[in-house]
């Protein structure tokens, strides 16, 4: 929770230089910013956002809960099936970063940076997670408890606050904890090398852990900046995070959703209103959604170069996972849950910082990377069977016992797909097909797996936005008319370069 501002006159008028900038419009903003914060206190406590998975569309499932389906959904995401890219793991993690026609099943997006992948599963950790729901058996979304906040509130940052998770705070009650790994920041950890943050998952591999970290040093550099224009200290901790909070929701609308699904569909949403994800009460998740979301894990590379010259001096290249990794302090791969001084984000891999170094992520269509079939323990919540990511995913429409792509198409009033596309199911799969892969079909039939189309598009569209929307103390709903206030290349606007720039985790402080 944010702690309630007392909002006196001459307290806003330090504030205002530096979250105005914008001449007359500065004072009413600085107001906005007290309403919002007093505005997510208020929906917190009374109940406006659900605690609860929801749904959309009421509509018969796909198929039954049979052990024919299930053994058909298995078949469908077993490691060499008609899901797994087949990657030529052999030729090890640099080869497939520089040939990558060596994997013609698995094309890079010259569209989107590698970045892209692990700033959507960063934002989909901070609105979703299901720690109960059992996978493949029905079970009723509203029964389910969603135990992050259904908003983008940087909750899995944040935690409840310095009074309720003071181990992630520093003894200001103001900065977070950041350790290092010896050469640049790392998580803090305990001594058995756990993450100590508010959800476990961002430290699932070592791009996730990075981006969390970047996260603790752009509060903290926010803090600074507001302590030298001059904010209160009992005001502080509460303005700085929503600053960093609307920087961040910023991002999502203006940089990273138009590229999963278009610009033109973004302001279509907001000037004619959400169709299909309209809550009567509160704010909630769908499982639709939660679904057709996971089209991202179709995003990953099978490896990656995690930085230049964390390596003796070389670039640290290796797989996203490598059972080779498994027990190892220092792993081969990229898993999380470790710390050497190799173990750090050269984020112009990862972001375009205009240098000539960043990489692609892969295209949205139904091939998964190979390493994806081979999950680590660690990285499945809770652990358990199947390893396959692409298994648990397709099993999770039994367990909401969700309606195939093609009615929720129907239902949308948008075109089917070709059935020739569709061709390859057993079990009545091509005319009844589960909701991912047809999401994943129709980002590779109708949008060359650059962007997602029809179905996909237009959930994921609505969601987001009727996400920010339902927040009172979003910048949409609070303040539509702020822009972004700290410093960024382009005047008006803020990306995750800049982000990351502010942060003082980019190539050029780094010296690299």
């Amino acid at each position: 929770m944010h702690p309630q501002h007392a909002g006196t006159a001459s307290k806003r008028v330090s504030r205002r230089s530096f979250l105005g900038g914008l001449g007359a419009g500065a004072a009413a903003m600085t107001l906005d910013l007290d309403a919002a914060i007093a505005a997510s206190e208020r929906a917190q406590a009374t109940g406006a956002l659900a605690n609860t998975f929801g749904r959309v569309f009421a509509l018969p499932p796909f198929a039954g809960a049979t052990s024919q389906v299930k053994a058909a959904l298995m078949e469908m995401g077993r490691l060499g099936g008609i899901m797994d890219a087949k990657d030529p793991l052999q030729e090890g993690p640099i080869r497939l970063i520089t040939n990558p026609e060596l994997s013609p099943g698995n094309r890079d997006n010259p569209f989107h940076t590698a970045g892209t992948t692990f700033l959507g599963q960063f934002l989909d950790h901070d609105m979703t997670f299901d720690a109960t729901s059992p996978l493949g058996v029905p079970t009723a979304p509203e029964s389910s408890p969603n135990a992050r906040t259904p908003i983008f509130d940087l909750d899995t940052v944040y935690g409840g606050g310095p009074a309720a998770g003071p181990q992630f705070y520093n003894a200001d009650r103001l900065t977070f904890k950041v350790e290092s790994g010896g050469q640049f920041e790392d998580l803090p950890r305990d001594a058995g090398r756990r993450a100590i943050i508010p959800d476990g998952r961002n430290d699932e591999n070592l791009m996730i852990s990075g981006l969390h970290a970047a996260f603790l040093l752009f509060h903290n550099r926010v803090v600074a900046r507001l302590r030298s224009e001059g904010v209160p200290t009992e005001q502080l901790f509460a303005t700085a995070r929503r600053t960093v909070t609307w920087h961040y929701q910023w991002i999502i609308l203006r940089e990273f959703l138009p590229q999963l699904i278009g610009q033109p569909l973004i302001d279509h949403i907001l000037h004619f209103g959400r169709q299909f994800y309209r809550p009567a009460g509160a704010a909630f998740i769908p499982v639709e959604f939660q679904i057709a979301y996971r089209m991202g894990h179709s995003m990953v590379r099978p490896s990656y170069r995690a930085n230049l010259a964390g390596d003796g001096g070389q670039p640290f290249f290796g797989f996203i996972f490598d059972p080779a990794g498994q027990g190892q302090s220092d792993p081969v791969d990229l898993r999380g849950g470790a710390r050497a001084r190799r173990r750090f984000i050269g984020w112009q891999t990862f972001f375009n910082f205009n240098d000539g170094q960043v990489r692609p992520n892969k295209r949205i269509d139904t091939k998964i990377s190979s390493p994806l079939f081979q999950l680590p323990q660690a990285a499945i919540p809770g652990g358990g069977q199947p390893i396959s990511l692409a298994q648990r995913n397709l099993l999770r429409h039994l367990t909401w016992s969700l309606p195939s792509g093609q009615r929720i198409a129907t239902t949308m009033g948008i075109p089917l797909i070709d059935a020739g596309e569709l061709s390859v199911f057993r079990a009545g799969f091509e005319t009844s097909t589960p909701l991912w892969y047809y999401v994943l079909k129709e980002g590779q039939a109708l949008g060359d797996g650059i962007i997602l189309a029809g179905v996909g598009a237009r959930l994921i569209g609505e969601v987001f936005v009727g996400l920010l929307q339902k927040d009172p103390g979003s910048f949409l709903s609070a303040a539509p008319s702020w822009r972004p206030t700290l410093p960024s290349r382009t005047a008006g606007t803020f990306t995750m370069v800049d982000l990351l720039t502010f942060a003082k985790v980019d190539p050029a402080s780094r010296g690299q």
